[in-house]
């Protein structure tokens, strides 16, 4: 059972309200529930890690969400992570199961219950960033948990393989892949759910960064979700005619700055407000070296490939949950 908390209370107050109003059976069937999260919540919590007090409470906590093969300090502790605390913002990560190689609809969970633990925390909506494959569990959560539209604010994929990757068909076609890749390829049961009927629901805002040059993400025309106001399309390349590779969008002082740019204004980043000049004039991030850079990139892409080494591929990709097999 999830842990009682001043918001679920409130929760429950609410909806019972709500039952005894007039109407209420109507608008009940056009409010769909949160699906139940599967996975124990003693795991769920050990994977959440966060500041043992918030002290930022003028801005949105954040959520950083890692990629394929990786966990949370392999990716984020030499960026953003150890960067945006000192910028004004309280930071967790959540590390997701089995190096983010197996079911994504499990890791999905680890994310749904790390946004309501932090929001219920600070008491604000979240900022979420993502990296790589964490853009599919980040876009699941919201695209599935009708809670996380209400307590995600913006959703900032970095990298995200969001249509399907040259790289998932490839080991798909083998007929031997890790269960996250298959759920990664063209065509999958999991992109055709995950992208049914919105891609960007909700009030949230969407940001979309990624690079024309990423080796691992390509086409790199996978990325560009379809959405209204509340979504920005934004390659580094639309700001600087500059090489970015994969793990580079991590440390990048372009993408930095439009991630920061949409968490402090609403709705999601405008390359208008950009600060080109200073921006391109960059390579890396405020409070990233270049030494920072290299070490990470090398522990980042040496650990991905131990991780895919260490875990069995399936021969198909994972069932769809039941929730996900409707509109």
């Amino acid at each position: 059972m999830p842990p009682v908390t001043p918001r679920r209370v409130l929760g429950v107050a609410l909806a019972t309200a709500a039952a005894l109003a007039p109407g209420a059976g109507a608008r009940a069937a056009a409010q769909p529930a949160d699906p139940p999260l599967s996975v124990p919540p003693s795991a769920l919590g050990s994977a959440l890690k966060c500041p043992a007090v918030f002290t930022h409470a003028a801005r949105d906590p954040v959520l950083l969400v890692h990629g394929t093969g990786l966990d949370a300090a392999e990716s984020w502790s030499w960026n953003y992570a150890r960067v945006l605390p000192e910028q004004g913002f309280d930071t967790c990560t959540v590390t997701l199961p089995d190096a983010a190689l197996g079911d994504i609809q499990i890791s999905a969970e680890y994310v749904v219950r790390a946004v309501e633990d932090i929001a219920a925390r600070a008491r604000r909506r979240v900022d979420v960033i993502t990296h790589s494959q964490g853009g599919m569990e980040g876009r699941w959560a919201v695209r599935w948990w009708p809670t996380m539209r209400r307590e995600v604010d913006d959703l900032i994929p970095l990298a995200s393989p969001n249509h399907g990757i040259a790289a998932a068909d490839l080991c798909a076609d083998s007929g031997d892949c890790w269960p996250a890749v298959w759920q990664m390829r063209t065509g999958a049961n999991f992109l055709r759910a995950l992208n049914s009927v919105d891609e960007t629901p909700g009030t949230v805002a969407f940001t979309d960064i990624y690079s024309r040059t990423d080796e691992l993400v390509e086409p790199f025309s996978t990325v560009p979700l379809a959405g209204g106001a509340n979504t920005a399309n934004i390659a580094v390349q639309d700001i600087c005619p500059r090489v970015v590779h994969h793990g580079g969008l991590l440390d990048d002082s372009v993408v930095h700055a439009l991630v920061i740019d949409a968490m402090t204004h609403p709705g999601p980043a405008d390359p208008n407000r950009i600060d080109r000049a200073r921006a391109c004039a960059a390579t890396f991030m405020p409070g990233v070296s270049a030494l920072d850079a290299v070490g990470g990139n090398a522990t980042l892409y040496s650990a991905a490939a131990q991780a895919f080494a260490a875990h069995p591929g399936v021969t198909a990709e994972p069932a769809l949950a039941s929730y996900a097999r409707g509109p």
